[in-house]
């Protein structure tokens, strides 16, 4: 099994600000040129996070910036290249209660869910309010009301799972497959879809048989299509069975 890589790799925790006054040159051969995020402390209480691609220039800074009385150690933390070092630091700072830090930091591309949890809030409560104050008794309703209505559409099997348009995809033969999830769960496909000559136009009720005109044989499409669950997080559509 292949080790994956670790996002810290080094780290020095707790260190005097004297220390890094008096042994510069000794801290130099850990943290010149090195990326990383780095914490500044006051009476051993969080002041401050930052982060740098060359630390020691950055904490040299910090001898004489706006912040150069106010705090007394620091710690740094070490990582492997720069690619999640933003993303890293504007955690922190969502998370962490710091005094010396302005601005509260910003996600690139990371969703908001706030939005969502409103509306699905929203849809709960005015479930609940309708089966509280239900005008209608079961009792009362006609034999009519309890036939099947045989003008609805076909549902889809995919409509308890869904409440917006969403896009899925599927590789097949090194050839990619795009398709919307419409409101009411039924499948169509995209026109940058491959094959999309073929299989626009169509309307299907659950991800196998969007997947069997794909494949033209059987197969468990809850398997096999993905749907972006989070930004650039592609998953299968089984989970959305699970919630």
């Amino acid at each position: 099994m292949a080790k994956k890589n670790s996002l810290v790799c080094q780290y020095l925790e707790n260190i005097s600000r004297n220390a890094l006054e008096k042994y510069q040159d000794i801290i130099k051969k850990y943290v010149s040129d090195r990326n990383g995020v780095y914490a500044l402390y006051r009476k051993n209480k969080l002041y401050y996070v930052g982060l740098a691609s060359n630390l020691r220039s950055r904490l040299r800074h910090h001898l004489t910036d706006r912040h150069a009385g106010v705090w007394d150690s620091f710690s740094v933390y070490l990582t492997i290249g720069e690619q999640h070092l933003h993303e890293l630091e504007t955690l922190l700072l969502r998370i962490i209660d710091r005094k010396g830090n302005k601005q509260r930091g910003k996600f690139g591309k990371a969703e908001d869910l706030k939005r969502k949890f409103r509306r699905e809030l929203k849809k709960a409560q005015s479930e609940e309010l309708e089966q509280l104050f239900c005008q209608e008794s079961e009792k009362t309703k006609s034999v009519k009301d309890l036939e099947p209505d045989k003008t609805k559409i076909k549902k889809s099997v995919l409509s308890p799972f869904v409440n917006r348009r969403f896009h899925i995809r599927f590789r097949y033969k090194g050839r990619l497959y795009i398709a919307h999830v419409r409101r009411d769960g039924s499948i169509t496909f995209a026109k940058e879809s491959a094959e999309a000559s073929r299989l626009q136009g169509k309307v299907y009720f659950s991800p196998s048989s969007a997947a069997q005109a794909v494949t033209k044989h059987g197969m468990n499409g809850w398997a096999v299509w993905t749907y972006e669950r989070a930004p650039g997080d592609w998953v299968s559509l089984n989970e959305l069975r699970k919630k």
